[in-house]
């Protein structure tokens, strides 16, 4: 099955260069190549979950650029860099508020039965799908190891 949101960026790309927006077209050209490398290296068609994942990873190098930039002075680059971001993310669900996030987490806790860290991967595995493109994995699992711990 075809996935919508690819479908919808492809849209955007032709919108894009209908209006001469090159920034935005960049950004939207990237992703569209990182999709096709993906169908062409492991032969499948991408669904929406998968573009999500891609979507949310493209964020988190674009997030760790924008630090790595601030840090180095050169904030005409991380200007850019969070620009990207911003049209990244409105292909990615609305973000989940922290009690969302942990009303979803204590939810897969109890359905775990989860009692201590060992059990992070089974809490994990739950929540990924339900939170990918939504939450910031890296903060996610500080919050589980704080749940647990």
């Amino acid at each position: 099955m075809a996935s919508d949101t690819k479908n919808r960026i492809s849209q955007a790309v032709k919108d894009a260069m209908r209006a001469k927006d090159k920034p935005r077209l960049g950004v939207l050209r990237i992703l569209m190549s990182e999709f096709k490398r993906i169908e062409v290296d492991e032969r499948v068609e991408l669904d929406d979950a998968r573009v999500l994942a891609v979507l949310d990873k493209q964020v988190k190098q674009r997030r760790d650029s924008v630090s790595q930039y601030v840090e180095a002075g050169r904030q005409e680059l991380a200007d850019t860099e969070s620009y990207e971001i911003s049209v990244i993310q409105e292909y990615l669900p609305s973000a989940l508020s922290e009690d969302e996030i942990t009303s979803l987490l204590k939810s897969a806790i109890a359905e775990t039965g989860a009692e201590s860290m060992r059990d992070m991967g089974k809490v994990m595995a739950i929540v990924k799908p339900q939170m990918q493109g939504r939450a910031d994995m890296g903060e996610v699992s500080k919050l589980v190891k704080t749940l647990l711990g």
